[in-house]
């Protein structure tokens, strides 16, 4: 399993549409073999700043979703309003366990 973050910083009086579509783009990946879940975090103190936070089966199958959905209306849509390009991180949880 691995984890996946993206972070999304959107332009300011853009955060309902921002939020509504990055509320599309994870209903969508419901639909993609790998996915497993997701949460979607708004910062309090900025609200233009949001977290997602996702579970899929392998980094192979996140890419090749990201590949497939990155060209998507959804996407088109969400990119201008954005203050700055998403980051993205892939995790891996640490497996060794203290006693």
């Amino acid at each position: 399993m691995v984890t996946i973050i993206w972070e999304t910083w959107l332009n300011l009086g853009a955060e309902a549409e921002g939020l509504r579509l990055t509320r599309q783009i994870w209903s969508d990946m419901k639909g993609f073999e790998g996915y497993l879940s997701h949460r979607i975090l708004i910062d309090q103190d900025a609200p233009s700043h949001l977290f997602v936070v996702s579970e899929w089966r392998s980094r192979e199958q996140a890419d090749r979703v990201k590949e497939q959905y990155a060209g998507s209306e959804t996407v088109r849509i969400l990119t201008p309003l954005l203050a700055r390009p998403r980051g993205r991180w892939v995790l891996s949880e640490d497996q060794v366990t203290q006693a």
